[in-house]
């Protein structure tokens, strides 16, 4: 589970326009429509061709609960492609993302500064263009830490330093200990 990188996949699927496919059977099958086959889906899924199939003309209903994650998983990550692209897109140019965070942060300041860690709630709208390095680096596999290394320039950049007005020695931010990461488009 990487938490940047399913809070980024929440905040886009907040765009979707429908609702994706609930019933095992209906999501099922929209797999099969999209890769083309049960064999495929047998695979992704890691289960056997019968057993889709069996999905498939409703003769299972009820998925057991890491298949019914797996499932959901990956009907969400192929649901809307064409909306995914555009709230992407329109986050990365011209909205940003809104990144609304509890965790512990602190900073290297110069000698002399209070730079302790400290837990902070934070609500903070990042620029179109971290939205867009986000984003980028999340489509290149890039993993929770290189993510998080994003997120803490972004906060460096816009909450620590509020774009240049303050705090310019500031070097490096420090986000740990994360209880509670959201993004919203």
């Amino acid at each position: 589970m990487s938490l940047f990188g399913d809070g980024l996949d929440a905040a886009v699927q907040k765009a979707f326009t429908r609702p994706a496919p609930k019933s095992a059977g209906a999501q099922m099958r929209y797999l099969v429509k999209q890769l083309k086959g049960t064999k495929a889906v047998a695979r992704t899924l890691r289960i056997s061709q019968r057993t889709v199939e069996r999905y498939v003309r409703n003769q299972i209903k009820k998925p057991r609960p890491d298949l019914a994650a797996r499932l959901d998983r990956e009907v969400k990550k192929r649901w809307q492609p064409q909306v995914r692209a555009r709230a992407r897109q329109q986050a990365a140019t011209t909205g940003g993302i809104v990144i609304d965070t509890r965790a512990r942060m602190g900073y290297t300041a110069p000698i002399g500064s209070t730079d302790q860690d400290r837990i902070r709630h934070l609500t903070v709208a990042l620029p179109p263009r971290y939205a867009a390095r986000l984003f980028t680096a999340q489509e290149a596999g890039a993993g929770d830490r290189e993510l998080k290394e994003i997120a803490a320039e972004a906060l460096r950049e816009v909450y620590f330093q509020d774009n240049g007005r303050r705090a310019g020695s500031l070097e490096e931010v420090r986000f740990t200990d994360i209880e509670h990461l959201e993004f919203d488009l």
